[in-house]
């Protein structure tokens, strides 16, 4: 039952990964899941051009609704991506979440580990994507396309060549005759991310992701929270020594960078800390 425990995280994020991609049969034939699915977006990072994608990628949804004009601005699209803020806050990028998965199993490569305390600055690139990528270029090109060009799927975001051009390309011969410096120019991203994930704790996540950008905005307002009781911490520092997103929890329980792993939780000697989804006062006073 321990062991269980221990590998609980990777049994839920492997198990939300099928559940992203579970058109599965799709990688043996080369094909694109088109149906009805595709018109709701998927919690993680998924590319929908991903054989077995069972739905968007939030991201590339919210590019081709934002200032094109099919779309103008979709609250559909929008409001679903919200109330996934809303309820989970960055929960999804720590349990939910493709894309930091795979980062989870190439950090496990043994290997020498680095701290990225002293690169704390390189959060904000995430913060500048989100703003002018996604939103400030989709507002600018207002009513030019009837679908705004999806330029960080296009340009910088790995998922898209991982799980799309790669697995595509080995079943398309045609496909693979065409691929030209675009694709060599995202592989390469895509191995600097490889490489750098086995020596830094989730690179892509910590600088990089919008989406992680977006649902850190709600951090402080989901309605799943982490919870620290000040009476029972005795300020070891534990806590902070094991997250690995920099993030002493004791001085923010609602701080921007927090997944919501759990390993402050686990490490927690008096546990002091608790997760959980919010109680009302009456049922908070019952326990």
């Amino acid at each position: 039952m321990d062991k269980l425990k221990n590998y609980k995280k990777i049994i839920i994020q492997a198990l939300s990964t099928i559940a992203h991609n579970f058109h599965l049969d799709n990688f043996l034939k080369g094909k694109i899941y088109q149906g009805a699915g595709k018109r709701a977006c998927l919690p993680g990072l998924n590319c929908y051009s991903c054989p077995g994608a069972a739905g968007s990628c939030p991201i590339g949804s919210l590019q081709a609704v934002i200032g094109s004009k099919k779309y103008k601005f979709s609250f559909y699209v929008v409001g679903l991506i919200m109330f996934f803020g809303v309820v989970f806050g960055r929960l999804i990028c720590g349990f939910l979440c493709p894309f930091g998965f795979f980062q989870d199993l190439l950090h496990k490569i043994p290997s020498k580990k680095f701290s990225t305390k002293k690169l704390k600055v390189l959060r904000y690139i995430k913060y500048i994507i989100l703003t002018g990528i996604l939103v400030g270029i989709g507002f600018a090109l207002k009513g030019k396309f009837e679908v705004v060009p999806p330029y960080f799927c296009k340009y910088l975001c790995p998922q898209g060549i991982m799980e799309a051009a790669i697995p595509l390309a080995a079943r398309n011969i045609s496909l693979r005759a065409a691929l030209g410096p675009l694709f060599r120019f995202k592989f390469v991203i895509l191995v600097l991310t490889i490489i750098l994930s086995i020596g830094f704790f989730r690179p892509f996540c910590k600088w990089i992701c919008p989406l992680g950008a977006f649902y850190s905005l709600f951090n402080k307002y989901s309605i799943y929270q982490l919870k620290l009781n000040e009476d029972k911490c005795i300020s070891c520092g534990k806590c902070a020594r094991v997250c690995k997103m920099d993030v002493d929890i004791r001085q923010s329980t609602t701080h921007l960078e927090c997944i919501r792993c759990g390993d402050c939780v686990k490490a927690c000697p008096t546990k002091a800390i608790i997760s959980e989804f919010i109680r009302k006062k009456g049922e908070e006073n019952e326990k």
